[in-house]
């Protein structure tokens, strides 16, 4: 009524035309798709910023070195570029993903009372005498037009009672959680006081702890975590409610707005948020060399095994190696220095080559071809091709 008056004020005999054939929830679906829309621009510019300084970083720091962790713990070396590269692939798949349900995946709702779009019908062989192939043409030429006006997507039939365009979009948004969360929590991990590989960018009273003056926190990784912790549980509740009857169901669909409004808002804070660490995170790579050299030796213990194998056999090679590193962690040793006592090694290798093969430096793999990989991939996402 209150748009009716609204439009009768500037042309009384448009305001007939406000909500004619329509039921509420044509309305209110469109109005969640047009928010969805205009969030998702807003979310798919803050990623594709994100993009950016991380394939910067993954290109700058190809091959720095580091300690790869698994289960918490020292594993091989790897480089700061492909842990960078890593955080990268997850926010190319979350944009793309993004970007194809905005182009394609948000349709405007268009059904009348139940679907069929009966009041449109009649409404236009009343007013303006449709009959026959004319009210087909118009039936097929009405959602058309009103997807072109509002830039949302054409739907097949009204989808009162099939919400996968909420289910997608869900989806997406979480993808877009997990992967920035990751970002967030490798951050948070690396830049712990006894690791101090990276650092967040400093700002006036940003993470200052309320009892510690000495503290800077990671304010940002921290809002990014707390975000992509709460996205699952909003999209759970989107998928359950995409379980519907009839033709218009009581509560599920009406249980669809505060969580999508709230995921929509999350991923968006979270996007724009990972926008600003990653174009001023710190990288200290004097201290990722230094952490390399913790375990003495043990971080390339698997490439002695191999590279051993030729002289005492693969089952030969571990076990030496094996029980080199055990002798090299309790007496503080390093692992080349016990390996040059072993007698399988006697006249084979001494402490010197075996120096050599312990430089982590020289075991990071297809490291920086698979930076390269995901390089080529985030030029290619660019419009202009150029990342």
């Amino acid at each position: 009524r209150a748009l009716a008056e609204a439009v009768a004020a500037g042309d009384a005999d448009a305001a007939h035309f406000v909500h004619q054939g329509s039921t509420s929830q044509d309305v209110l679906d469109t109005g969640l798709m047009l928010v969805a829309a205009r969030t998702a621009e807003l979310i798919l510019a803050d990623l594709d910023r994100t993009a950016d300084a991380l394939a910067a970083l993954a290109e700058r720091h190809r091959d720095t070195p580091m300690a790869a962790r698994t289960l918490g713990q020292h594993a091989v070396p790897t480089t700061f570029g492909l842990k960078a590269a890593g955080w990268l692939q997850g926010v190319l798949d979350a944009a793309e993903r993004l970007r194809r349900v905005r182009a394609d995946g948000l349709p405007v709702q268009l059904g009348g009372a139940a679907g069929t779009m009966a009041g449109y019908l009649e409404y236009a062989h009343v007013v303006a005498g449709l009959t026959g192939d004319g009210l087909d043409r118009y039936a097929r030429r009405l959602p058309a037009a009103y997807a072109a006006e509002l830039g949302l997507a054409e739907p097949v039939v009204p989808w009162h009672t099939v919400r996968t365009p909420l289910a997608d979009l869900a989806s997406a948004l979480t993808v877009t959680g997990a992967a920035l969360g990751t970002f967030a929590a490798d951050v948070q991990l690396l830049s712990r006081t006894e690791t101090a590989e990276v650092s967040e960018p400093g700002a006036e009273g940003r993470g200052a702890s309320s009892a510690m003056p000495h503290k800077r926190n990671p304010a940002l990784a921290a809002l990014i975590r707390s975000a992509a912790y709460r996205l699952p549980g909003l999209s759970g509740t989107l998928a359950q409610a995409a379980v519907t009857d009839d033709e218009r169901p009581a509560g599920a669909w009406h249980a669809e707005w505060e969580p999508l409004r709230a995921a929509l808002r999350l991923a968006g804070g979270a996007a724009h948020t990972a926008a600003e660490l990653a174009e001023g995170l710190c990288v200290h790579a004097g201290r990722m060399h230094a952490n390399l050299g913790l375990t003495r030796g043990l971080v390339v213990s698997e490439r002695l095994a191999a590279a051993l194998s030729p002289l005492l056999g693969r089952a030969g090679a571990k076990a030496v190696v094996s029980t080199a590193s055990a002798r090299a962690a309790t007496e503080g040793r390093h692992l080349a220095d016990v390996l040059a006592e072993a007698p399988e090694l006697a006249g084979r290798h001494d402490a010197e080559s075996l120096h050599a093969l312990c430089a982590p430096e020289h075991y990071t793999g297809a490291a920086g071809l698979l930076v390269d990989r995901v390089l080529a991939r985030h030029r290619r996402s660019r419009p202009d091709g150029r990342g």
